[in-house]
């Protein structure tokens, strides 16, 4: 079987199963985020600009920790997140966006995930209450930090609970 054959019935397996967090899609995603190579990275970005959302939360969810530990296309794929999370719409696929910005870990993505913990749909708000702890650097940001402290107030549970959970341990780094 050649790599393009494989990749693409990992992501045909990943694309079909209508549970987004059912253990084929997710199988298949760890599968393409452990193979780390060019050709994977390719398919990802170009299901970044899917017709669907399902396409595009698929391409977000394999860079997020493509070729991990190393994740060798972090600096490629950041700029492909930060421009998703300024033109997408969707709620889920924002939220997909904050969370693999949270999996690189890269100061650089602390703008985007800042304006994004504004957002009005609470999905979008626990995703970026989950990035910012992670994107913060150390010594942790100042402005990062306040966002955190306004995640903490959010009318969410959810979000206000992840968000005081993120400023404990960031909290627990200075």
């Amino acid at each position: 079987m050649s790599a393009t054959t494989e990749i693409s019935d990992l992501v045909q397996a990943a694309l079909t199963d209508r549970d987004p967090d059912g253990p084929i899609r997710w199988q298949a995603i760890a599968d393409l985020q452990r193979r780390g190579d060019l050709a994977t990275f390719t398919e990802a970005r170009r299901l970044c600009a899917g017709q669907t959302t399902t396409e595009r939360v698929l391409g977000v969810d394999i860079l997020g920790q493509l070729g991990t530990p190393d994740r060798p296309f972090a600096d490629r794929s950041l700029p492909i997140l930060r421009f998703l999370a300024t033109c997408e719409e969707d709620p889920i696929v924002l939220y997909s966006v904050l969370i693999a910005l949270g999996h690189l870990r890269d100061r650089r993505a602390l703008p985007t995930v800042i304006d994004l913990a504004r957002h009005e749909d609470p999905r979008v708000r626990y995703g970026a209450a989950y990035a910012l702890p992670n994107v913060v650097g150390t010594p942790p940001d100042p402005t990062g930090l306040a966002a955190l402290r306004v995640l903490v107030e959010d009318g969410d549970d959810d979000v206000a609970d992840w968000a005081a959970l993120g400023l404990a341990l960031t909290s627990a780094d200075l």
